[in-house]
């Protein structure tokens, strides 16, 4: 009766250890599909990492870029308002005619050395904020730097160059803070053609 038993035993484990080719096969295609999705999901968290990553190294730059700006620009409005200060010391000086000053005694020349001081210094503390002078004076005409009032003509000089400064002009970093007003030269020859166009294909 016992061995009986044993056989009936050993024959179910035997039905249990069997496992039909169709149920296998089946087990394998679910298998290779998780893992063509987990593929799949991977790439995708890998691919969002990577633009996230990209577009926070653009954010920092153009922040950068940004703040860079403000510190540069920040004084724009000021500075142009200084600019007519700085229009009268300038006048004030011109007014003083060259023999006068060059004789000057006293307090009269002490006047006229402490309107030149206060040019200078007004000149030096713009500059320590990014605001500079622009002398065009014998440049070629540039409409993003100068303001044309009239036309010269000259034909000794190249056409379009600047031969009159009217008014000067101040740019502040890359930017034309007030442009020079510029009488032009007419009637000379045409300027020569910039280096950086591009030659003519042979």
């Amino acid at each position: 009766m016992m061995a009986d038993d044993m056989e009936n035993q050993d024959r179910h484990n035997g039905a249990e250890a069997e496992v039909p080719p169709q149920a296998a096969s089946s087990t394998a295609g679910a298998d290779a599909e998780a893992l063509a999705a987990a593929i799949a999901e991977r790439d995708e968290f890998k691919d969002r990492l990577l633009r996230t990553l990209a577009e926070m190294e653009n954010l920092r730059r153009r922040t950068e870029r940004e703040v860079a700006d403000a510190r540069t620009y920040a004084v724009t409005n000021f500075a142009r308002d200084m600019l007519n200060a700085a229009d009268n010391i300038h006048r004030a000086l011109e007014s003083v005619p060259a023999d006068a000053r060059a004789s000057a005694e006293g307090a009269f020349k002490a006047l006229v050395e402490g309107i030149e001081l206060t040019e200078r210094d007004l000149a030096k503390t713009l500059e320590r904020h990014g605001v500079k002078v622009v002398d065009p004076q014998g440049q070629r005409f540039d409409p993003n730097r100068h303001q044309a009032m009239f036309e010269v003509p000259n034909t000794e000089v190249p056409n379009g160059t600047v031969v009159q400064v009217v008014q000067t002009g101040y740019v502040i970093g890359e930017r034309t803070l007030r442009p020079a007003l510029v009488g032009v030269s007419k009637g000379g020859p045409k300027p020569e053609a910039s280096r950086d166009k591009p030659a003519d294909p042979a």
